[in-house]
């Protein structure tokens, strides 16, 4: 599931289009071409290259299709050394989705950095690369004119746009199969070839640390350290139990609403209240006050978003009772935009790598019962029929399975996550023998660049992964939610 903190920073390059040209080479060795960074970035914030990785579509098949991985890396602005002297390795950077990208943020990461030096690339060389299929590379599989959020494709108009999309790419000659975690595992290994690296060191959010533990388990060679924001793991369901955790996150923040007398007494008994407006929303199409009629999908999609979002689960309390009144505006908001993935690469990885361990039964029998849960179910479910569609060979069982390993690995994750929560971080984490595991109170999805401490926590792990983290400057598991009681406000 998408990190949205890098979601936020994306900004098209117009500048790897066009170059998944064929060869007449088989089984080709990885090339790396540089280019020209876009000419509006910042200048004198990093050493800055930008340039492509050309590698092959398909390794060890008969195919001679080509494609291309947008890579800019950010040198270290005072690279670190360990008690021997030695700098630390680079940092390769993973982005979330599957759909999302990395290197059409740069620029405004070089931005930022103008700002704040701290930010990133300091200690460490940073390498942003747009995983295979989506981002500035070749080929880049978005679907324009379709909708698609972590909570599927919120209309059957959606759904089909998503199977005629697909099918689109399959038709050009892209092959489907070969866009997914085990595969992009080989084309960092190649990247750290091809730049001259023997080790790295791996960083990703949400779907990125999917990406991550394909690194770890098909590459491990060449992996130092690794650190996982707001994880997804392999053997997560991507549809089945993402109802149940939508439900518990929104039950987590109501049960801190009413925890304090002044958004108790603004909304009691809300939990109860809102499981009665769900069951309306599941009836049919509601109509608010002003005209506008919203369904189930709306709200879904509506649920997924906010509790993701920091100022949403701040405002949940308050955006809640604006819809039991009748009030739609929240939902309407959410509604306007709904398209931050790159659609085609998002499902290409959904529907060989997730949900053929996964079925509509189950989606539907966990979420049975509790009305909060049931309104993501319709959606959710469409993503079954755009992979039965589409007919992509499912992974091997290996890909859906806990990773173990003694690479040392930092995990941390938020208190408050619909698409990652705790419990599955703790999971994946058994398997991890030298890891960390820090959740964080209050926190939302993509919470490592959220606050100076947590960055601090694994700037510090990176420089030596050896010693325990220092959580002294966490919040206490007991500090109240500072929610927006009135709706307004950010």
């Amino acid at each position: 599931m998408i990190f949205r903190p890098f979601a936020a920073l994306v900004l098209s390059l117009g500048l790897w289009g066009g170059a998944a040209a064929l060869t007449p080479a088989r089984a080709a060795a990885p090339v790396f071409t540089d280019k020209a960074c876009p000419s509006d970035w910042p200048a004198g914030v990093r050493e800055v290259r930008c340039g492509a990785l050309t590698v092959d579509e398909a390794r060890g098949t008969a195919s001679d299709r080509r494609i291309d991985v947008a890579v800019v890396v950010l040198k270290a602005s005072q690279p670190y050394r360990d008690a021997a002297g030695r700098t630390l390795p680079p940092v390769f950077m993973f982005h979330g989705g599957p759909g999302g990208a990395m290197t059409p943020g740069a620029g405004n990461i070089l931005r930022a950095l103008t700002q704040r030096p701290d930010l990133m690339a300091v200690d460490q060389d940073v390498v942003l690369f747009d995983q295979r299929g989506g981002g500035a590379g070749d080929p880049s599989m978005d679907c324009p004119g379709v909708q698609l959020t972590d909570a599927g494709p919120p209309s059957d108009k959606d759904r089909d746009g998503l199977i005629a999309c697909l099918k689109a790419y399959q038709a050009q000659g892209i092959d489907l199969n070969q866009y997914n975690a085990a595969v992009i595992a080989d084309d960092v290994r190649d990247l750290a070839q091809v730049l001259g690296y023997d080790k790295i060191d791996l960083w990703g959010g949400s779907y990125g640390p999917r990406i991550e533990a394909a690194v770890i388990t098909h590459q491990p060679q060449i992996v130092r350290a690794a650190v996982m924001d707001s994880p997804w793991p392999p053997e997560g369901n991507w549809a089945v139990g993402t109802p149940e955790q939508v439900s518990a996150a929104v039950k987590i923040i109501l049960a801190k609403c009413q925890a304090q007398d002044s958004c108790a007494a603004r909304h009691p008994d809300l939990q109860a209240r809102f499981e009665a407006e769900a069951r309306k929303w599941l009836a049919g199409p509601v109509t608010g006050k002003d005209g506008r009629t919203f369904n189930v999908d709306d709200l879904s999609a509506f649920l997924m978003d906010t509790t993701y979002d920091r100022t949403g689960v701040r405002r949940l309390p308050a955006d809640l009772e604006a819809i039991i009144a009748g009030d739609l505006s929240p939902v309407a908001a959410i509604a306007e935009d709904r398209t931050y993935y790159t659609e085609g690469q998002h499902m290409a990885h959904l529907c060989k790598e997730e949900l053929p361990f996964e079925s509509k039964a189950r989606l539907a029998a966990g979420a049975a019962g509790d009305p909060v849960a049931e309104v993501l179910v319709p959606s959710l479910s469409r993503l079954f029929d755009v992979c039965d569609a589409v007919g992509e060979t499912p992974a091997a069982p290996i890909e859906n399975l806990p990773v173990k390993t003694d690479i040392p690995t930092l995990f941390v994750a938020a208190e408050i996550d619909p698409g990652c929560p705790p419990p599955l971080t703790e999971a994946a984490a058994k398997g991890y023998s030298h890891s960390q595991v820090v959740i964080v109170t209050n926190a939302t999805h993509g919470v490592i660049n959220a606050s100076p401490c947590t960055r601090k926590m694994a700037r510090d792990f990176l420089r030596d992964p050896s010693r325990p983290v220092d959580r002294s400057c966490l919040p206490a598991a007991d500090t109240p939610l500072d929610f927006i009681l009135d709706g307004t406000g950010a």
